[in-house]
């Protein structure tokens, strides 16, 4: 194994001495790592993913003292049978990409070494995701799924169970994987890469057509399990395309009769008047569940809990999220002089902490503050009452029906609420009239920006992939959402239904009284 000099990494303004001295280099943890990825590549070769020395893998080499983005790399080689690798055929890269250490070269018929062309598109993922392991597959259901349809840029799938798999999805999640094009030499794939990334800040994996994927994760585990869980999904994909079935709908239905009832339903319907829908998304309050049950039983039911959730759950990892939101925004409210805001004891007891954080919660429930910290904590508790069967969901009579219809005709449909993507969840999930989320496609919350925002239903037709926003329909009953929802280019239907609040005379939106009037 050949060795080049450098100089010891620089951490948190110190150096941190060692970690590339030679005895770092030939020690156990950079071994153990080594080790690992020729397994792994053994594995991955027998699975289609590295065959006829295509693909890779790096992983970073885990140590407590040095912070991930400082620890070294090791990497796979290029050209070589991935199956048959060693421990020495692995190089040994510093955190900015510079070779430490190469394997020797072998003799004929062997190539000279190399290290892996995808390097520069490793070591961009590495920078802009923090992750511990990244892997590149050929495998060919991942290059397949990209062909199905040449001009997507998105590959997109909900109501599967795998999806659970992928980081920061569940079931009723859809989960959308951007595709770059692919180029002739691997490191022209870079820029791509990072556009794709810096435009899915949340994707833990990029498709390139005709070519392979890239997936990575916190460690090689994480790694390793979202890359099966991809690869199993794409094979589901092109499964359920040769049966003629849509895997992009939550009830993949049949493709030629879904766009046929399209057809025949839009010139039935609209005579050819109104725009052609991919999308509806839809506003919970006012629009499909009444105010009253959000004002009268779920904000109650959470100012009154906050104390015993807490209590409970104090310790866990959740619950110390929630407060460390919480923390961050009371500490502005103060800074803000907000009405009700009171100081959280940084380094008080239990029970002093807790009542703070009770008085906050019940003056920004009294408020109706739409912010995240408090609409995460209120999903925690609620997520409690509806496992109880202390809450059941109410959605207005003809939401059932117009979720099922709209599902048949193959209109994706989405909710956008200021409430959390689980407490969206737990509704939908637990109404009167059993689970609605099999209609849905997927959730969007104030983490996409507040709703009376136009750049929030930019993002919200971005993540879509529409090729317009006027395919989106909004319904809302409010009329600043309405305003800059219509701003962004979307279609706009306001919702009027009893005890909303009112509308400017002589505004421009059309309304409605019923879904059944879409």
């Amino acid at each position: 194994m050949a060795a080049a000099s450098a100089a010891p990494l620089a951490i948190n303004g110190a150096v941190k001495m060692g970690t590339t001295s030679q005895a770092y280099l030939d020690g156990s943890r950079v071994r153990e790592t080594k080790s690992l990825i020729s397994e792994l590549c053994r594995q991955f070769y027998h699975l289609g993913w590295v065959s006829g020395t295509g693909g890779s893998i790096t992983i970073k080499v885990h140590d407590d003292s040095i912070p991930k983005p400082q620890q070294l790399i090791v990497m796979s080689p290029s050209g070589v049978q991935k199956e048959r690798m060693m421990e020495d055929d692995m190089y040994v890269l510093s955190p900015g990409g510079s070779v430490l250490t190469e394997p020797i070269a072998k003799p004929w018929p062997y190539k000279p070494p190399k290290c892996s062309d995808c390097g520069p598109l490793f070591l961009k993922a590495y920078e802009m995701c923090n992750a511990g392991a990244v892997i590149h597959s050929h495998g060919m259901e991942s290059c397949i799924v990209t062909m199905i349809n040449p001009s997507s840029k998105e590959f997109r799938i909900t109501h599967m169970e795998m999806i659970k798999g992928i980081k920061g999805h569940g079931y009723y999640d859809e989960l959308v994987v951007p595709i770059i094009e692919n180029t002739a030499h691997e490191r022209e794939l870079t820029e791509s890469l990072a556009q794709a990334i810096k435009a899915y800040p949340k994707t833990t994996a990029v498709l390139v057509r005709n070519h392979g994927i890239y997936i990575w994760g916190d460690s090689w585990i994480s790694a390793k399990t979202q890359a099966e869980c991809y690869h199993y999904l794409f094979d589901a994909a092109i499964k359920l395309h040769q049966l003629g079935l849509d895997w992009s709908t939550p009830s993949h239905g049949a493709i030629q009769t879904r766009k046929a009832e399209i057809s025949a339903k839009a010139g039935a319907l609209n005579n050819g008047t109104e725009p052609p829908r991919r999308c509806i998304v839809l506003d919970i309050e006012g629009t499909t569940t009444p105010i009253s049950f959000v004002t009268d039983v779920l904000f109650p039911y959470a100012r009154d809990s906050v104390g015993k959730h807490l209590e409970l759950t104090y310790e866990s990892t959740e619950t110390q999220d929630d407060i460390k939101l919480l923390r961050a925004q009371i500490e502005e409210d103060i800074k803000n002089n907000v009405v009700g805001a009171v100081p959280i004891p940084s380094d008080g007891e239990k029970e002093d902490v807790i009542a703070a954080l009770v008085a906050n919660v019940a003056a920004m429930i009294k408020a109706d503050r739409k912010i995240t910290s408090l609409k995460q904590l209120q999903g925690h508790i609620w997520r409690t009452g509806f496992q109880s069967k202390e809450i059941e969901a109410v959605v207005y009579d003809d939401v059932p029906e117009a979720l099922e219809k709209w599902n048949a005709l193959g209109i994706k449909v989405y909710i956008y609420s200021s409430g959390s993507r689980l407490a969206q969840k737990l509704l939908f999930g637990n109404t009167g009239y059993g689970d609605l989320r099999k209609y849905l496609c997927g959730y969007f919350d104030t983490t996409v920006g507040n709703k009376r925002e136009t750049k929030s239903y930019i993002e919200i037709t971005e993540s879509l992939g529409v090729d317009s926003p006027s395919e989106i329909l909004f319904v809302t009953d409010v009329y600043q959402e309405a305003t800059a929802a219509k701003a962004a280019g979307l279609e706009v239907i306001i919702s009027v239904r009893p005890g909303n609040g009112p509308l400017p005379e002589n505004n421009e939106f059309r309304t409605i009284k019923s879904f059944s009037e879409i």
